[in-house]
């Protein structure tokens, strides 16, 4: 039978550092031996060994559902059969554009790509190409993917690893980045081709837009004619039918779409008015393609899973989140720690300190408590899974019920009563 430590020692030999995605190495806890999951259902997660995980990862938010919901899984089996991948357009494509288009008030025409990462990118260049301008402005901490100009200030794993922007990235390629803080309406000059944002920042722990933020981005940018990306790879969604931009009322230029658009499948996209997106090619002059875009079995799970989100499903989700953030808040407390968990919709974060978390530079003093890896260590040895990295958040699902709820909460209370023994 093969166990985790087996797997884990074949994986250093032949993938670097023995991941395919660095978060998951565990060096942002300290290290140790990650678990090597064989399947999923629901809530839980089963590693080679056998041992089951109330999994709160959920593949960093991608499975709003759960694990291998019977919809999706039948949905993806049905278009297996037809075939994988054509190279040539299918209805699937079409049928999910025009669900976006219908969820998303403002998103008149989307494209659609294989990672949230080419979803950022893309959206970028057409802002560049369409303005005729360089610069972008990013938010520290915020993080799009690992382009090489959308690296700089970027959160998620990155943050963890310390690494502030990434070897290989030539000078050249942040020369037109300008970072900024987040939760701050910056001035934006009329050299800036766009401005993206993360509406509610998940890749710094969970820090949620301050009152007025997003809407004086709206409005700096219209001022100067910039383009306002929203980067919605994790709210889109996930927050609610509309995502972000429906829940504060805010409508930016493009959005970025990824994770529960895909059903759990390699799948994202951008989209936004159509006189800026129809500057792509074939209309336009600006290019862009992929292979294996709006790959058909990818489609076929996000129209399933798209299809069960409505209106009952997020206020569910909204329930059970609000019930776990003020039940972690609550024990914490209890065991007299200082803990901030903040939640927005469906996502639960936690922050170690005093007082609530407004941007980057608070996200990191939080890390720099040190006890995120001990509450991760410790959960993980009670059976419950969080993201094995201080910048990452919590994402139930709409597999998690009262039970999972229960379970978490006593196993929180057991590690946090451990972590206050040490901090006292």
């Amino acid at each position: 039978m093969a166990t985790n430590e087996g797997l884990w020692e074949r994986a250093q030999r032949v993938s670097p550092g023995g991941v395919n995605s660095p978060v998951r190495a565990f060096r942002g806890v300290g290290g140790g031996t990650p678990y090597f999951v064989a399947r999923g259902e629901g809530a839980h997660v089963f590693d080679v060994e056998g041992r089951r995980y109330l999994d709160y990862v959920q593949s960093y938010g991608a499975s709003i559902l759960g694990h291998a919901h019977p919809k999706v899984v039948e949905a993806a089996r049905r278009a297996v059969g037809r075939g994988t991948t054509f190279g040539a357009p299918t209805p699937g494509e079409v049928e999910l554009a025009e669900e976006i288009c219908s969820r998303v008030e403002g998103c008149e025409e989307v494209r659609l790509v294989s990672s949230g990462t080419e979803a950022a990118m893309s959206a970028a260049r057409l802002a560049r190409g369409a303005t005729g301008r360089d610069r972008v402005v990013v938010f520290a901490g915020c993080y799009h993917g690992h382009s090489d100009a959308l690296l700089a200030g970027g959160g998620s794993g990155m943050a963890t690893l310390g690494v502030p922007a990434s070897a290989g990235v030539a000078k050249s390629a942040v020369a037109d980045t300008l970072v900024v803080p987040y939760n701050q309406v910056p001035e934006v000059a009329n050299d800036v081709a766009a401005v993206i944002v993360e509406p509610v920042a998940a890749n710094m722990g969970l820090v949620p837009p301050a009152p007025g933020f997003l809407a004086g981005l709206r409005e700096a940018c219209t001022k100067v004619g910039a383009v306002l990306i929203f980067d919605e790879v994790i709210t889109g969604f996930r927050v609610g039918r509309g995502g972000a931009s429906a829940l504060f009322g805010v409508q930016p230029d493009l959005w970025c779409f990824g994770k529960v658009m895909g059903g759990g499948f390699p799948l994202a996209g951008f989209g936004g008015r159509k006189e800026l997106m129809e500057q792509l090619a074939p209309k336009g002059p600006i290019y862009q393609a992929g292979t294996l875009s709006g790959n058909p079995v990818a489609t076929a799970a996000a129209l399933a899973t798209l299809s069960l989100l409505d209106e009952a499903a997020y206020e569910e989700l909204a329930s059970y989140a609000g019930r776990l953030g003020a039940g972690l808040a609550a024990l914490a407390r209890e065991a007299g720690l200082e803990v901030q968990v903040p939640v927005a919709g469906p996502l639960v974060g936690v922050f170690f300190g005093p007082g609530p978390v407004l941007d980057y530079e608070g996200a990191r003093r939080s890390t720099e408590s040190g006890l995120y890896a001990p509450l991760m260590k410790g959960l993980l040895e009670r059976n419950v899974a969080i993201a094995p990295g201080a910048y990452e958040i919590l994402f139930p699902s709409l597999a998690h019920g009262d039970k999972d709820l229960h379970e978490t909460l006593d196993a929180f209370s057991e590690v946090a009563a451990k972590l206050a023994m040490t901090t006292n």
